[in-house]
This record gives structure tokens, sequence and C-alpha cells, in this order.
């Protein structure tokens, strides 16, 4: 397994965090982004002690959809509930804490940045005493649910706006106009690149692939990735019918085999 390579929670999304670290030791994975709600679900202090005992590389916290944007009398437990995930990536040494921006309900993106800015202010003080980056991820445009960011254009811009970074879904953005001159222009926003494959002609989301399963130019993507001077973990993050067709262990494994393949090819 290439040392840049991390295997999030995602890709056992209904697993438990017991399920979770019982794979990840019995297939050699040391990397690993750790979910949020997994946590919260064994219990708090619980969940954290069993991933610092676990002598884990933790490089993400993931899985915080935080604000609703347009309802501000909700987002008090939501700054209460990052806040706790800041406490648990300082004692895990998490890389980074990743999360989407919420939805933006009635609001225009412009107004939806505004209300994530104010939202996310106190948190982001809390952080900066502690030294954990965020990281927003933008989000498949049909996922309006959780997040108004749908292209690494925006992303990159909030996050320059609120001094956050941005991590990188490529699933999410392989298509996008220019993507190279934005990974250049970007790469000292990238706190994290999640890698995953897609089929054209689905129709559904989320349904990812193993890399190297579908069409997305990932040697491409991946070397100006590289070539930017990005120097962090790629997060392997599969979730969809056909990875649960094939089997988590086995879709992983073979995920982690390709990565491993591909960036050593590409000289990581």
């Amino acid at each position: 397994m290439h040392p840049r390579v991390s295997v999030s929670a995602i890709c056992t999304f209904p697993w438990s965090l017991e399920e979770d670290l019982e794979f990840w030791a019995d297939a050699g994975v040391t990397n690993v982004g750790v979910s949020v709600a997994k946590l919260e679900r064994a219990g708090w202090s619980e969940g954290v002690e069993r991933v610092e005992a676990a002598a884990l590389r933790v490089g993400n916290l993931i899985g915080l959809g935080p604000f609703h944007l347009d309802d501000p009398t909700r987002w008090t437990p939501q700054r209460e509930r990052l806040v706790r995930a800041v406490d648990a990536a300082v004692i895990l040494d998490a890389d980074c804490l990743v999360f989407t921006t919420g939805p933006s309900g009635r609001l225009t993106w412009e107004e939806a940045a505004d209300a994530l800015e104010t939202a996310m202010a106190p948190v982001l003080t809390v952080a900066r005493e502690h030294g954990v980056p965020f990281a927003i991820e933008h989000t498949n445009p049909l996922r309006v649910d959780v997040g108004f960011v749908h292209t690494l254009r925006d992303d990159i811009d909030l996050a320059r706006r609120l001094g956050t970074g941005v991590c990188m879904e490529i699933n999410a953005c392989w298509a996008e106009r220019d993507l190279g001159r934005i990974i250049h222009d970007g790469v000292d926003t990238l706190r994290l690149v999640q890698v995953s494959d897609f089929s054209i002609g689905t129709l559904s989301t989320p349904n990812r692939l193993v890399p190297g399963d579908g069409d997305i130019p990932l040697e491409r993507i991946i070397g100006d990735v590289l070539d930017a001077g990005y120097t962090g973990c790629f997060d392997l993050e599969l979730i969809g019918p056909s990875i649960d067709e094939e089997g988590y262990p086995s879709a992983i494994r073979r995920a982690i085999d390709r990565l491993t393949d591909l960036l050593t090819r590409l000289g990581a």
C-alpha cells in the first residue's frame, strides 16, 4: 500500500466503527479517513479512544455536513458538533477535518456563502487555536441536500475567503473546464484529494467505481495534482451500488492496489 493512499470510512458506509477497525487491521490499512457519524454512534469518547488505540494515521475526519444555512436558529448545535470534531482531531492528530457546506435552502449562492462565513467563524477560531485545518468538499450538483458548492473553482474561491482548505473530489470535478489550470493555481489550498471512478452513462448518484473500472482519466488528473506540488494523501472514497454488489473488502483491496500502482508509476 502506497504511503500516500488512505481509505475513507465512507467506503464501508453501513459498517460500524468497530467493523472498520477490524477490517483495517486485517487488510493492513494504516492510513484512514474516520467517519464522524461512526464516532458519534460509538460514543465520542469511546470511539476516539478506539481509533487512538489502533495507532492509525488519521488523514481526515469526514462526514460533517454542518449547517442549514437559511435557518440560523439551528446553527448552535451544529457549531457544537463541529467543535467536538475539532477536539477529536486534536487527540487523533488528524491532518484535516473535511466538511460539506450544508444546503443553501432558499438562499442564493452568494447569500449562502455569506451565511457560511458567519456560521463557521467561531468554529474556525477554535480550530485555528488548536492547529486543526478544515477542508471544504465540493459536491455533485445532484447533492444540493449536503452542499451548495459544486465546482472545484468555486470551492477554492470560497476556501480562500474563509481561510480554510479544500477537499478535491475528483468524481465531482473531473470534467470541469480548465481543470489543470484550476489545480495548478489552487494547489496551496488542497488538503485532501478524494479518488474513485465513474462510468459514463450512469444516471444515479452516488454510484462510484474502483479506480480503473470507469472512464475518469485518473492518470492525467492525478498527474496534474502531483505536478502542481500537492504533497498530501489520496483518499479512496468508494460508495454506491457497484461497490455494494462487489463487497467492500474486495473493492477496497482492488482500489488500494490500483491507486498504489498509479502513484508509483507517476513517481509520487
